[in-house]
């Protein structure tokens, strides 16, 4: 699980990359950024879920082990 938490995030952040180079600065709440800054929004919504979940993963392991 730990993996796969890993790699979901490794393409939240490839997700986050790709959306940055489809902005249009000058134009940023056009139609094609304002896609791409939803999608932006979404990966690091994504990313923070499976950062608490990782932590929740960890502190439930500490709690078994006492």
């Amino acid at each position: 699980m730990k993996i796969f938490t890993y790699i979901i995030i490794a393409l939240a952040f490839g997700l986050i990359t790709f959306n940055v180079t489809q902005l249009d600065f000058s134009n940023l709440f056009e139609q094609e950024s304002m896609i791409a800054l939803i999608g932006i929004v979404a990966a690091s919504c994504a990313i923070i879920i499976l950062l608490i979940f990782r932590m929740s993963k960890s502190i439930e392991d500490k709690l078994k082990d006492q």
